[in-house]
C-alpha cells in the first residue's frame, strides 16, 4: 500500500480547523487506519489547530499531516508550526485545567494522552512546534 502525500494547511480562522480535521480523517481512511485511530488523529489535529487560532494572535500557523509506513506500523505524525508568543511554561501548559485563554485547559494534556509520541519545542517570542504521532493498533 502506498502513503497518500503529505499534507500541509495553513490554519488561521476556526472554519481551517474543520478542514484540516475532515483531511486527517481522509488520510486516515486511505491509509487504512481502524476508526479509534483515525479519530485519535482528527482529535489531535482539531487541538492543535484549535490552538493556533487561539494562541497566535491572528497569525496562524501551519499543521502538517505526514502519514507514516514503518511495517509492520502505520500511523500518522501531526506537526503544528507558528510563529506566535511562543508557550512561556510548558510545565504549566501541560497540567490538566490550565488555560491562558479561559477555555478547559484540556488541549495540550489530551493530545500528550492521545498520542504515542509528543514532543513539544517552543521558543519564548518565536518558533513554537508541537508534534504528536499516533500508531494504528
Amino acid at each position: 500500500m502506498s502513503a497518500p502525500p503529505p499534507f500541509d494547511y495553513v490554519v488561521r480562522i476556526e472554519y481551517d480547523v474543520a478542514l484540516v480535521r475532515n483531511r486527517a480523517l481522509q488520510i486516515g481512511r486511505e491509509m487504512g487506519l481502524r476508526n479509534i485511530s483515525r479519530h485519535s488523529v482528527a482529535t489531535i489535529v482539531s487541538e492543535l489547530a484549535y490552538n493556533l487560532v487561539l494562541h497566535t494572535a491572528g497569525c496562524g500557523g501551519i499543521i502538517h499531516l505526514i502519514p507514516l509506513y514503518q511495517p509492520p506500523r502505520k500511523g500518522v505524525r501531526v506537526e503544528a508550526v507558528d510563529q506566535g508568543p511562543g508557550i512561556a511554561d510548558i510545565t504549566l501548559a501541560m497540567q490538566d485545567g490550565y488555560s491562558t485563554c479561559g477555555g478547559l485547559g484540556g488541549g495540550l494534556p489530551g493530545v500528550r494522552r492521545l498520542a504515542d509520541e509528543f514532543t513539544i519545542d517552543s521558543q519564548k517570542g518565536g518558533e513554537t512546534r508541537i508534534e504528536a504521532i499516533k500508531w494504528d493498533r
